[in-house]
């Protein structure tokens, strides 16, 4: 299959960068705005003209910023035909919108990636709109694992979706900085301080996702009775970090669902 890309910025590179490796991938063009200077990518021919790009592909990804959605979608709408599919990935965006904005002429996946995408770890929440199959979702699925693991749900959780995993990386990386603060404040070199932290967290997550067990079954686990991880997590518990995680997701998630009118 063809792919198009309509908007490559950060985002729009690490998806024309993960879909090169992908078996079922013919060719892959990209599109940017015009007035900005035509980036590398790879071999990936990339132009300011978003129609001919869209025009040329059998999957439309539309990599742009949520408030220039329904410019861009308006603006393929007659190009487009029902056989192709189209992938948002604006955030706050809702699939009938953009159905919407492109004379409801082809079906629309929404696609909500986080950061790590750009290195193959990524996590990408799918949701089929009106007029995508199952077959277009597991296309769509097929597409974003190759930028790291994906998963479809509902579209009324989206937002919560970009929340916990679409702004997660952030949450991650205060925790990552604390700790290697708190290695330098112990006597540890920053370098060793952050590799300590961030293998912890990558380690601690990966058997998260590999074991059947609940995190705080896990979290027990290591916590051996009188010991040192016990005092460490009243710490957590007297600093409110549960709750504080969880407020911020919740404001994310509020905060996603007004993107597209900001």
């Amino acid at each position: 299959m063809k792919i198009g890309i309509v908007g490559c910025g950060t985002l729009g590179r690490a998806i024309a960068a993960g879909l090169s490796g992908h078996e079922g991938v013919q060719s892959i063009a990209g599109s940017t705005r015009r007035g900005l200077p035509i980036p590398e990518l790879g071999g990936v021919p990339i132009s300011s003209d978003n129609r001919a790009v869209a025009r040329d592909a059998d999957v439309v990804l539309l990599c742009v910023k949520p408030f220039q959605v329904e410019h861009v979608s308006r603006e393929l709408a007659e190009v487009l035909r029902p056989e192709q599919l189209v992938i948002c990935t604006a955030a706050s965006v809702s699939t009938a919108q953009v159905r919407f904005w492109t004379s409801e002429r082809v079906p629309v996946v929404r696609a909500m990636p986080n950061m790590p995408c750009r290195i193959g770890a990524g996590m990408t929440v799918l949701a089929a709109g009106e007029g995508a199959t199952a077959e277009h979702v597991a296309l769509a699925k097929s597409l974003f694992e190759t930028l790291g693991r994906a998963i479809a749900i509902e579209e009324r959780l989206m937002d919560a979706a970009t929340g916990i995993s679409g702004c997660g990386p952030a949450y991650a990386y205060v925790v990552i900085e604390a700790l290697s603060d708190a290695g330098v404040k112990l006597g540890l070199s920053r370098e060793v301080a952050r590799v300590l932290v961030a293998q912890t967290i990558l380690g601690s997550a990966k058997m998260v996702l590999e074991s059947a067990a609940h995190p705080a079954a896990l979290k027990d686990e290591v916590t051996t009775p009188a010991g040192c991880t016990i005092d460490a997590l009243m710490e957590l518990e007297d600093g409110k970090l549960r709750h504080t995680l969880l407020r911020a997701a919740v404001a994310a998630a509020d905060r996603s669902a007004t993107l597209a009118s900001s």
